[in-house]
């Protein structure tokens, strides 16, 4: 591995440190059963999971689920990595008083003043390629500070040292900076080296 960067979220296999997750992607809830207590507590975090308005799943659906995954996350202590379209109202309710490890909203698109609510709470955001491509999401990277910021490539075929390259250009830093603060956040979350 290379412990230079830290892909918070990738499909790909990765030169990078990265993390072992386990849950249920709220695309794929119809029908799904629910991680093993074996499977959380072998991951690192329970995820990728949330609430998707747009992918035709039953909400109702999607939002059962998710809660039922925040309860084995919290029993368990364990992180979550959130997957969050058009629902971030619906997700700020649903982490409303639990007492998680940390958040992750992996691969954010939205606003400066959704950023500033999920950082109030302590939550970390986390930003790959089709982030940038959102000009309200890249004044949200702006405001976000280094320790509550990570860094991803998801589904994207660009090489994770070029998203540091792009995400360190936006948020106006160094690429070292950059990777020294993502490397201190995955340390104080993870408690890996």
């Amino acid at each position: 591995m290379n412990s230079r960067y830290i892909d918070i979220h990738t499909h790909h296999p990765t030169t990078a440190t990265t993390i072992r997750t386990v849950g249920i992607h709220p695309w794929q809830t119809e029908g799904a059963m629910l991680p093993s207590e074996e499977a959380i507590m072998a991951a690192d975090a329970v995820g990728e999971i949330g609430l998707d308005k747009v992918c035709g799943v039953d909400f109702g659906q999607q939002e059962r689920l998710f809660a039922a995954q925040l309860d084995l996350a919290e029993r368990h202590r364990k992180p979550v990595v959130l997957h969050v379209v058009r629902a971030f109202e619906e997700v700020m309710r649903q982490l409303s008083g639990r007492q998680l490890p940390a958040v992750i909203f992996h691969g954010f698109i939205g606003s400066k003043e959704q950023a500033e609510r999920a950082l109030q709470q302590g939550y970390y955001l986390s930003f790959g390629m089709r982030s940038l491509a959102s000009r309200k999401t890249v004044e949200a990277l702006q405001i976000v500070p280094l320790d509550r910021l990570f860094v991803e490539t998801d589904e994207d075929q660009t090489p994770i040292e070029e998203c540091y390259v792009q995400v360190a250009t936006k948020r106006g830093v160094s690429v070292d900076a950059l990777q020294q603060a993502t490397q201190a956040n995955f340390r104080r979350i993870f408690n890996k080296q």
